[in-house]
């Protein structure tokens, strides 16, 4: 596959891939005797890897520090795990900030008439007596 075809089937886009690539989020790709890049199966699950790494929230530097102990071998999994486990609690926390967040927001969308509109008119005489 070339890397139209596989951004179109990863979802991610060609200069992302060939970044990913460049910065060893995934391996070499081989390429043809023109150097145009051939992508396979594995490239293409290597792509989705990462893809849905980054998604998670992983970093960069946090993504490359687990490749990085990949790497080295299953002596590494209990650290790869508590990579994973970190971020989750990471996610965890992003997902309660944002439940907070729509709860006050239907709270005021619910009750904007009694709340917020008299409010905002209190906010409308104070600017106009500092004018």
């Amino acid at each position: 596959m070339n890397i139209k075809k596989i951004s179109e089937i990863s979802g991610v886009s060609a200069d992302t891939i060939r970044y990913y690539e460049k910065i060893a989020l995934i391996p070499p790709v081989k390429r043809n005797k023109n150097g145009v890049r051939e992508f396979d199966e594995e490239d293409l699950k290597w792509i989705k890897f990462t893809r849905q790494m980054r998604n998670a929230g992983l970093s960069i530097e946090g993504l490359t520090h687990y490749l990085a102990l990949f790497s080295e071998g299953r002596h590494t999994v209990p650290e790869r795990k508590q990579l994973l486990a970190e971020q989750i609690a990471v996610l965890r926390e992003k997902i309660n900030d944002m439940t907070e967040a729509v709860e006050r927001l239907e709270y005021k969308l619910d009750h904007y008439d009694e709340h917020i509109l008299p409010t905002e008119e209190r906010l409308r005489q104070r600017q106009s007596v500092k004018k």
